[in-house]
């Protein structure tokens, strides 16, 4: 069963004047939901976990653009520490979305709402036969929408709220915010194409 921190649904998060925001979007964001150093920690230790349950197997590390290219970046440079500092270790390719055949597949994304894409996306990965399939993913929204597909490893479990930063945007933007945010009504409006 995937450990995660669950963020519940009256957290109030952190005023935006307490960390380090670019001007630019300081009237586009309600608070801080998750501040960088606590996605940091957890990922750091969804690497050690994939690292125990997965290591000594070769593995193509899957990254779902674009935005989990952050946090399959970070996942990696952590997996890459263990792998120098550790007895067990991870043979490791990268790969982007460009199905072939595969030995093991860590498939790393950003964010599941409903389930449906990553459902889909195993659906057409299993006709390529990998020996073994782990999905991790940063963020699982709850939501009523939710087709119930819950990925092998997961950092946070967060409400059904409009999050940016961290590589996660809102029509490209906010890819720059190092912490997770609220996007606020008035920026949804701002930035819509």
């Amino acid at each position: 069963m995937a450990t995660y921190h669950q963020i519940p649904d009256d957290e109030k998060g952190y005023e935006l004047d307490l960390f380090c925001v670019p001007k630019h979007y300081e009237e586009d964001l309600d608070r801080v939901i998750i501040p960088h150093g606590l996605i940091m920690d957890r990922t750091e230790r969804l690497a050690r976990d994939i690292v125990r349950d997965m290591g000594g197997h070769h593995i193509v590390a899957l990254c779902v653009l674009k935005g989990g290219y952050k946090f399959f970046a970070d996942l990696l440079d952590y997996i890459k520490a263990l792998n120098q500092n550790c007895d067990k270790s991870v043979p490791l390719t990268v790969d982007f979305i460009r199905l072939k055949s595969y030995c093991n597949v860590l498939i790393v994304e950003d964010i599941v709402e409903t389930g449906r894409t990553m459902e889909t996306l195993l659906s057409l990965l299993s006709e390529c036969n990998p020996k073994m399939v782990k999905v991790v993913s940063l963020l699982v929204k709850r939501t009523p929408r939710s087709s119930g597909y819950r990925p092998d490893y997961m950092g946070f479990e967060v409400p059904d709220w409009f999050l940016v930063g961290y590589a996660l945007d809102y029509n490209e933007y906010f890819r720059d915010l190092s912490h997770i945010c609220i996007l606020n009504e008035k920026a949804k409006v701002k930035y819509k194409v």
